[in-house]
């Protein structure tokens, strides 16, 4: 059975309930500022309560420091990603590292019937991946050894 979204939010430290967002109003120094504080790489850009777009480290690098302009004085939404690609929790991880894949992203928003609910980076994704691999080695460890075998994590 394929590992979908809404388990790999489950995952999560904080069940992936938590997306740090911001105004697209705010300044790009306001944005470095609190992902540095909550040690993530994207926020969520919302305007009037709803997704403007999303703003990562990368935008920074890219159309602010390379262009000599000032965090302090440039708006978010100056930078910010204004097209945003989001999946559901139905969908799958593999859905997901090819959206992520095929667009060279790092951060998904998701969205349950409309409202966002999480978000899924990269990190996640491989963090689960590794861990279906190595529960499979364990499995196929305890086959050979003829030990019972174990359910998934999830």
């Amino acid at each position: 059975m394929p590992l979908t979204v809404a388990q790999v939010l489950a995952a999560k430290p904080d069940g992936g309930g938590t997306v740090h967002t911001i105004g697209k109003d705010r300044t790009v120094l306001d944005a470095l500022t609190l992902m540095a504080a909550k040690g993530i790489g994207a926020l969520v850009v919302m305007a009037e309560g709803q997704i403007a777009g999303i703003v990562t480290e990368r935008d920074y690098a890219r159309k602010v420091e390379l262009h000599g302009h000032s965090a302090a004085t440039t708006r978010v939404e100056e930078i910010m990603t204004a097209r945003v690609r989001y999946v559901e929790p139905t969908q799958t991880a593999d859905e997901c590292m090819a959206l992520m894949t095929e667009h060279r992203m790092r951060h998904l928003p998701v969205l349950d019937a409309g409202r966002l609910s999480g978000i899924v980076s990269i990190g996640d994704l491989l963090k689960q991946q590794i861990a279906d691999q190595q529960f499979t080695i364990d499995q196929l460890e305890h086959y050979i050894h003829g030990a019972p075998i174990a359910a998934p994590p999830r």
